[in-house]
């Protein structure tokens, strides 16, 4: 139901216009994430994905970036209508995010402490002292002890700045957590204790999670539906089921046939012929078709409209219209 929505993006549009052209990182997606469910936004570097997070926050980087078109709805309340002084209320309490990269994420002059504190005194209008206790409960609950409260961010090896990164999106127990590759570089011992760390909390607080990864063996872990990006556009969406286990888009059936298969360890990979399309010159039809198995000249010029196989899964493929698609799909797999 509507009033369960935490996000709902409608036609989002996104450029980035340079001295090189007008960067296309997003084309009109639309997204909805309810509360206590999770998504996974899947897909290659410069697909859109970070962009789409940052969009949300309304912290695309200006003057190159701009949102050309759509609208974003945070527990109802449009984010790119908002103030200034909103916007500052709504970050970290409403909707808070896990930055990619903990080193660039945390200020290097002020302690671990002083910067988890900061958003809880901010957001919770508690004392300093107050704000400072519960600082190094959430130290402690990220798997710090609280002796490193008042260590700057280089005295932390990279998996501890991490979870000091977890912790400050934490703090205020928001609505909507925004994961964007909460586990990168750290080693799969480090992986799995965020990851659950992540979930543990979201049971808790019933927080709803958009999860952006490139691994899908995150997202089965983690996720209830998954959103495949390629260039700037949502190709498939569904339950983890829909996409899993009845794929239907070529892009998204190539990323599944590009994973190591652990039962035939002699077979080969298969990669993805090509590259993605420069962002600067999508072609006017699909975007993959360049790089599509099932391609015709038709599909580079005609425009991807979403095609709905049921109330949950939807794919951005014109020849799903074609009643002998399936059939050519079986033949070429």
């Amino acid at each position: 139901m509507a009033e369960e929505l935490v996000l709902d993006i409608k036609d989002l549009v996104v450029r980035y216009d340079t001295d090189a052209g007008s960067v296309k990182a997003v084309n009109g997606i639309n997204l909805k994430l309810r509360r206590k469910r999770s998504i996974g936004l899947v897909g290659e570097t410069g697909a859109g994905k970070t962009t789409t997070a940052l969009a949300i926050l309304n912290l695309v980087p200006e003057p190159a970036g701009v949102i050309k078109n759509g609208s974003i709805l945070v527990d109802g309340k449009n984010i790119l209508a908002m103030s200034e002084s909103e916007l500052q209320k709504t970050r970290g309490k409403g909707v808070s995010m896990i930055f990619q990269d903990p080193m660039t994420a945390l200020n290097p002059v002020f302690t671990v402490g002083e910067q988890i504190a900061e958003s809880i005194r901010i957001h919770e209008g508690v004392s300093e002292k107050e704000a400072m206790r519960r600082a190094v409960e959430m130290l402690e609950i990220v798997g710090i002890a609280a002796n490193r409260v008042n260590d700057y961010p280089h005295q932390l090896s990279g998996g501890m700045k991490q979870r000091v990164v977890i912790a400050i999106a934490l703090a205020c127990r928001a609505k909507l957590l925004i994961a964007d590759e909460p586990t990168t570089a750290l080693d799969v011992t480090i992986q799995a204790q965020v990851l659950e760390l992540i979930r543990s909390y979201r049971e808790k607080y019933d927080t709803a999670m958009l999860l952006i990864t490139h691994d899908l063996g995150i997202v089965a872990e983690s996720c209830d539906e998954v959103a495949v990006m390629y260039a700037g556009n949502i190709v498939e969406y569904g339950t983890l089921e829909d996409v899993f286990n009845q794929t239907k888009h070529p892009y998204t059936e190539g990323l599944f046939n590009s994973l190591p298969n652990i039962i035939e360890r002699r077979s080969k990979l298969t990669p993805i012929p090509g590259m993605v399309p420069d962002p600067t010159e999508l072609p006017e039809g699909c975007v993959f078709a360049e790089r599509c198995a099932y391609a015709t000249d038709e599909c580079g010029k005609t425009v991807q409209a979403d095609q709905w196989l049921s109330d949950t899964h939807m794919v951005r493929c014109s020849r799903y219209c074609e009643p002998d698609f399936n059939i050519i799909r079986r033949i070429k797999t």
